[in-house]
């Protein structure tokens, strides 16, 4: 059975710290504001490609409703950098997330099916709204690459959430 702890909502996003390319740190729990954190499998992957394409491609419309992005994986700086480089996505990159913080992020962690596809486990899609608070607003966890939340329809949810105060839901114990 997987060790994974499930991240709940309405709970304070982990401190935790990747080293982002170009320098500097990705660390979304010190940050101000809202924020949206995509975790993504590695350079492998070539639904992760696209789904960071559709993330550059909002990001003006998320920068409007003062929501900073960034995206993560567990893959090395120079897989990170080449990915950064083929494909000019604008937005803060961190490699270098280890199983221990895919874990405390309540991710699911994958080996490679061959030295083909990438050298080291690495997590399975997540994503996560962080309001100014630090809490979890939204967060969708995938055990494959397969399922993803529409990234439009998060932009439109985090347009309603501040609009109307909404609520932190699935909160119940």
């Amino acid at each position: 059975m997987p060790d994974t702890m499930k991240l709940a909502a309405g709970t304070a996003f982990p401190a935790l710290s990747v080293p982002r390319l170009g320098g500097g740190q990705v660390s979304p729990a010190e940050g101000e504001g809202w924020r949206l954190l995509i975790v993504y499998r590695g350079r492998h992957c070539p639904l992760c490609k696209a789904y960071l394409k559709t993330l550059d491609g909002l990001l003006e419309d998320f920068a409007a409703l003062d929501v900073s992005v960034a995206a993560i994986s567990g893959d090395p700086e120079d897989k990170a950098a080449a990915d950064a480089a083929e494909h000019g996505w604008r937005f803060p990159l961190g490699f270098g997330l280890s199983v221990e913080q895919m874990r405390q992020l309540g991710l699911y962690v994958s080996e490679p099916r061959s030295p083909q596809e990438t050298d080291r486990p690495f997590p399975e899609p997540g994503l996560f709204l962080i309001n100014p608070a630090g809490q979890v607003q939204i967060l969708d966890i995938s055990n494959a690459p397969f399922a993803r939340p529409d990234l439009a329809a998060i932009l439109r949810g985090a347009r309603l959430i501040q609009e109307r105060q909404y609520p932190i839901r699935g909160t119940l114990a």
